[in-house]
């Protein structure tokens, strides 16, 4: 499955008490494809494997059977990043959008007091929609 998680409503570059505030998608332990703050949008892909109930990729993280993906929040200097705060986007949350080719993950990334959102996410933060090969749709809010 092809995971694409598309990010709007990003909270600024200064925010809180962070500066040069940039979001990746975490890989293991260290952040991919790092997006300034500021930006219109954001966008990461990645590859899971779903099988025996399980799930399995280089951005996938947890014990087997809360299985997740973070994206992760930083100021970003120099070259340099450091983390401040996280926010999950569990895999279990997809439900029967599991069997699909692509699943896209569309996400409001500032929480209600204009700071990076974090923790788990759940609607009306996230929304979920798998693209079947067939062309259907299905969503899950």
């Amino acid at each position: 499955m092809q995971l694409v998680i598309r990010g709007h409503h990003l909270p600024g570059l200064h925010c809180g008490s962070y500066s040069e505030v940039h979001v990746g998608l975490q890989l293991r332990s260290e952040p991919a494809e790092l997006v300034p703050a500021d930006a219109e949008n954001a966008e990461w892909t990645t590859d899971i494997s779903v099988a025996d109930d399980d799930f399995r990729g280089p951005a996938v993280q947890g014990k087997r059977g809360d299985r997740f993906v973070y994206l992760t929040w930083g100021e970003y200097r120099d070259g340099s990043f450091t983390m401040f705060r996280r926010a999950k986007l569990m895999l279990n949350d997809l439900g029967t959008l599991c069997g699909a080719a692509r699943v896209v993950a569309t996400v409001h990334l500032t929480d209600e007091a204009g700071l990076p959102r974090c923790a788990r996410l759940r609607s009306p933060a996230i929304h979920f929609r798998a693209e079947r090969p067939s062309a259907a749709v299905s969503e899950i809010t």
